[in-house]
C-alpha cells in the first residue's frame, strides 16, 4: 500500500517531469569558432592603420585581368610612402632594403584558395556583390590579419547556399 507520503513524492515528480516535458529546449551553447592564429610576416603591417589614412584594399592589392587573383603589394607601392614617412623604422628600413635589391617582401598569405578551384576575386566582387570583408572580416579594425573564414568546400558550399549561388561541381571546379 503506498501511503501519502509516497503520493506525495510522486505527485511532485511527475510535475517536475511534466514541465521539464513542456519547458522550451535551450539551445546548446555554440562552439566558439576557432581561428587559427595570425601568420608571422616579414615586416609588421596595420591593416587598421593605413585603411584609417583612407587607402582601399585595391590600392595595394591590386587585380590584374582577368580579375582572379588578389596580388600582394609591390615595395614600390609601399615605398611611395615610406621614402618619407617613417623612413627611420627599422621595418621600413627592411622594407627598404627587399626595394633595393629589387626583391619581394615575402608576405605570408593568409588565405590560400588551392589551384583545383576557380576562384575569381572579380566575379565575387562584382557579379556576387561581395565585399573584402565578406571572407576577410573587418579588415578595417585589424592590426594583424587571420584567417576568419571557412573557405574548405563545405564553407564555400554554405556561403553559395546562403546567397543562392551555384553548388553544381562545375560552378568552380573545372571538369577534366
Amino acid at each position: 500500500m503506498i501511503d501519502v507520503m509516497d503520493w506525495a513524492r510522486l505527485l511532485l515528480a511527475l510535475a517536475v517531469f511534466s514541465a521539464a516535458a513542456q519547458s522550451p529546449k535551450t539551445a546548446p551553447a555554440a562552439k566558439a569558432k576557432y581561428m587559427p592564429p595570425p601568420p608571422v610576416q616579414p615586416i609588421p603591417y596595420s591593416h587598421k592603420q593605413h585603411l584609417a589614412l583612407g587607402l582601399q584594399c585595391k590600392n595595394c592589392h591590386e587585380m590584374a585581368e582577368p580579375g582572379d587573383y588578389a596580388g600582394l603589394p609591390s615595395t614600390a607601392t609601399c615605398m611611395n610612402c615610406h621614402t618619407t614617412i617613417k623612413k627611420d623604422s627599422p621595418s621600413i628600413q627592411k622594407l627598404a632594403q627587399f626595394h633595393r635589391d629589387g626583391q619581394p617582401v615575402p608576405w605570408v598569405r593568409v588565405y590560400h584558395i588551392p589551384d583545383y578551384v576557380d576562384f575569381s576575386h572579380k566575379v565575387h566582387l562584382t557579379r556576387a556583390k561581395a565585399t573584402c570583408e565578406t571572407c576577410h572580416g573587418p579588415v578595417r579594425e585589424r592590426d594583424v590579419l587571420r584567417k576568419e573564414t571557412d573557405i574548405t568546400m563545405a564553407g564555400c558550399m554554405d556561403c553559395h547556399r546562403a546567397n543562392n549561388a551555384s553548388i553544381a561541381c562545375d560552378y568552380c571546379h573545372a571538369l577534366r
